[in-house]
């Protein structure tokens, strides 16, 4: 089986080398000439993913033409913002034969379309998956126990991407909710963010665990709008990836909430940032859709307030606070 992933940032060199090891014919695009050059002669991703020593069996290819070909499965792992872009590249080598796995997490901020809706306007294909769970991609490429969803409307599909993704080391789950999990992937950087300020700002881990609970609540809520699963907020691809994103170290949103909570300027983050944080633009589109839907989110609100209406960021979080009291 030919297998092509699309992304050469760190979660699709982490992919990549898995699949590898697996001894599928496994190809990895890389448009970066700098980067090719240094995978073909040192087998690390050293922009990406350094000190990881790639399988040997692995490819980096530069052609989309020649990656797609005789491709069975696409993997795309290009953050969401530069899927559209990604997808225009290859849609002249594309074929109904081709099943498509995405992998990255957020909402296009210009339309609102999830990453299904952006594959099947670009492409009109029905075969497509979404890969979601708290994943880190240091983690997996270490091997480290990790748990993952692959949720796709053809459980088939599902299972037949379950055991090709399974290792003894990445233990894949089944769901048919695609909407629901893309979705609650893509709102758990916005809680990110929240807590990372809130740590910033050294709050306390109470403050934390309290926009945790609540940032799911109203994760949950616009979800359910929206027609997904609320089982599915329970799970791997909601709690388990919403716990890992606010808490753990490798969190590139908590970092940039993180540096906000200390006081620096979000271009300044932007700009030195190595790989993208995708809720940034999420809570711009998330924040679009529940104005759409009339649903109150306000941790994302407040999130929104301090990325681009310039809100101190202690004067947000208090104002949290003293909010109308309500029912739990």
């Amino acid at each position: 089986m030919k297998i092509c992933i699309i992304g050469g940032g760190s979660w699709g060199t982490a992919l990549a080398n898995l699949l590898a090891k697996k001894n599928y014919d496994v190809s990895l695009y890389i448009r970066n000439k700098e980067l090719l050059e240094i995978l073909n002669e040192k087998r690390i991703n050293e922009i990406y993913l350094p000190q990881i020593k790639l399988c040997s069996q692995l490819k980096f290819i530069s052609s989309v033409k020649e990656c797609l070909s005789y491709t069975e499965i696409v993997v795309l792992t290009v953050p969401v913002q530069f899927l559209r872009e990604a997808l225009l590249k290859i849609k002249d080598y594309v074929t109904k034969k081709h099943v498509f796995i995405n992998c990255s997490k957020g909402i296009e901020k210009q339309t609102l379309y999830f990453p299904s809706d952006i594959v099947e306007q670009i492409l009109n294909v029905k075969n497509f998956a979404q890969l979601s769970g708290p994943n880190f991609a240091r983690e997996v490429a270490m091997e480290l126990p990790t748990a993952t969803v692959i949720a796709s409307y053809d459980m088939n599909l599902a299972r037949e991407l379950q055991y090709i993704f399974f290792t003894p080391y990445f233990r894949t789950y089944t769901s048919d909710d695609v909407l629901g999990v893309q979705f609650a992937g893509a709102l758990k950087n916005v809680i990110a963010i929240a807590c990372g300020i809130s740590d910033g700002l050294r709050l306390g881990e109470n403050a934390r665990a309290a926009l945790i609970t609540r940032g799911l609540a109203e994760i949950k809520r616009l979800g359910k709008i929206l027609g997904a699963k609320e089982e599915t907020f329970m799970g791997l691809s909601g709690i388990g990836d919403l716990i890992l994103t606010c808490t753990g170290n490798l969190s590139r949103n908590r970092d940039v909430g993180l540096k906000l909570g200390r006081g620096e300027k979000l271009s300044h983050i932007i700009q030195n940032l190595v790989m993208v944080a995708e809720g940034i633009d999420t809570t711009k589109a998330a924040t679009k859709l529940a104005e759409k839907h009339n649903v109150d989110i306000p941790i994302t609100s407040a999130v929104y307030n301090i990325l681009y209406e310039d809100k101190k960021p202690f004067q947000a979080l208090s104002e949290l606070m003293r909010r109308p009291l309500k029912k739990e």
